[in-house]
């Protein structure tokens, strides 16, 4: 898959030219080796929602929300190919796209400011996910004491954070991809075959349990981790926003071309974006199968022995599902698997946040993104600060679970103004030659209306107003 993007690597896919136009390929056998961007997605999402919030909501919940796993990592998928269709079509990514939406507030668009606070309650979410990787190598690798005690996590913490800017710092595509894809196979294959082989152990589920999730309830007392993993878990808000940005990487934009207004570029776009449909297809399949695996271990072995993972103890908690399950010694498998799993998000977390912070500051006129030695320059420097960020913050809190709900429920929020920026840029700068189907649109209007409803569900929660 990794040969076919080095071309992408030494030339600027933001910058759009006769030059870089590729014919698309016609079919899933001569697509397969043009995927790419999904499974960095893939490896984000198969990340902190799964192993954190999505464990910790069987754990707490039982089968009951069952329906409402299923349901977060479908509903969103529509909006993020339409956003990824404007992309593809226009060169641009969702930040860019995000500053034009109205009103403004200077130079700003709302929904950039609004972006503006999402990304600082995400210091707090990714700040959970490298303590959690931390808190996992310093249970697996011990140095005498106690392995959850504040000189060995802070110890971890550095090893993570600087190991992460050292693998990352070039931040080629290329290698950004086939990162992604080792964590994400690694983890997700040994957790979809545990949880499949949950019936033939004394943790054991049947049709029953199934069918009791999927009554399309909310058990009270659960309202708060339902709305964090509605946030989280699929394609959230920052995964809508960041799949624009490795789409054009891996060249979908720059193979389309420049739109000329001719019926070949139209033919071209089309093309594309069929491509972009595979590889969000397949990534959807990824995520959602891994994350129906972590919510069923947490409601079928979690849930019954009354574990629900807090604060530092948080993986040694997540473990039971392995031990309980499969004896002792799967200690280490589950650990070794826990450091795929979130190190795929910070993995795929780190350039991507790096991209639209930078993106954001030339909205803001700091730099000019067209420039591509200045966006590289400037990607570094946030390559190199973010983790030191989230590893502070981590430090400063040390509740891996509560960090990462924290950034749920923001996502949730800005969930809704994503949505009324992809419906402003199809309506007045996508290309109507390269709109969906009519079975594409319909899905994107039930996909808007469910993220809106639940996003204004989230805001009347979080203020205090019922809506009952």
């Amino acid at each position: 898959m990794a040969n076919v993007v080095t071309d992408v690597d030494r030339v600027d896919p933001y910058t759009l030219t006769p030059e870089g136009i590729k014919e698309p390929p016609v079919g899933w056998k001569a697509s397969f080796k043009y995927l790419g961007p999904g499974l960095i997605l893939s490896a984000s999402i198969v990340g902190s929602g799964e192993l954190i919030a999505t464990t910790a909501l069987g754990a707490e919940a039982g089968f009951a929300l069952l329906w409402l796993v299923i349901f977060s990592t479908l509903v969103k998928v529509a909006v993020q190919v339409e956003l990824a269709r404007w992309t593809i079509a226009t060169g641009q990514p969702a930040i860019t796209g995000y500053n034009k939406v109205p009103p403004k507030v200077g130079r700003m668009g709302w929904v950039n400011v609004l972006w503006m606070l999402l990304a600082l309650s995400k210091l707090l979410q990714l700040g959970g996910i490298i303590g959690g990787v931390a808190v996992a190598f310093s249970i697996l690798f011990p140095f005498g004491g106690d392995p959850l005690s504040f000189s060995h996590l802070l110890v971890w913490t550095i090893v993570v954070a600087a190991f992460s800017i050292a693998m990352l710092y070039k931040n080629k595509y290329s290698l950004i991809e086939r990162g992604a894809v080792f964590l994400v196979v690694v983890f997700s294959i040994v957790t979809v075959l545990i949880a499949l082989g949950l019936p033939f152990t004394p943790f054991a589920y049947g049709g029953d349990d199934l069918a009791s999730g999927l009554t399309f309830l909310i058990p009270a007392g659960a309202l708060g981790a339902a709305i964090a993993m509605f946030g989280i878990t699929g394609v959230g808000a920052d995964e809508i926003t960041f799949y624009t940005y490795w789409c054009v990487e891996k060249g979908y934009a720059r193979w389309t071309g420049p739109n000329d207004g001719s019926e070949e570029w139209a033919r071209r776009a089309n093309g594309w974006i069929k491509v972009m449909y595979k590889d969000a297809a397949v990534s959807w399949v990824v995520y959602t199968f891994g994350t129906l695996a972590f919510y069923l271990m947490g409601a079928a072995v979690l849930n019954p022995q009354g574990l629900v993972p807090e604060g530092n103890g948080m993986i040694t908690t997540l473990s039971r599902i392995y031990t309980d399950t499969l004896g002792q010694w799967s200690s280490i498998l589950f650990l070794i698997g826990a450091i795929a799993v979130l190190g795929s998000t910070m993995w795929a977390a780190i350039p991507s946040w790096s991209r639209m912070y930078v993106n954001l500051l030339a909205t803001m006129g700091v730099l000019d993104w067209q420039d591509s030695v200045a966006r590289l320059r400037w990607i570094r420097i946030f390559t190199v600060a973010l983790p030191i960020i989230w590893a502070v913050a981590y430090l400063t809190i040390q509740s891996p679970v509560i960090m990462v709900q924290i950034g749920g429920v923001m996502t949730g929020i800005f969930l809704v103004a994503a949505v009324i920026a992809v419906w402003y840029l199809r309506k007045t700068e996508t290309d109507r030659r390269v709109y969906g189907s009519t079975l594409f649109n319909a899905a994107l209007v039930v996909s808007s209306i469910a993220i809106a409803l639940l996003g204004l569900y989230t805001l009347a929660s979080v203020f205090g107003f019922s809506l009952a």
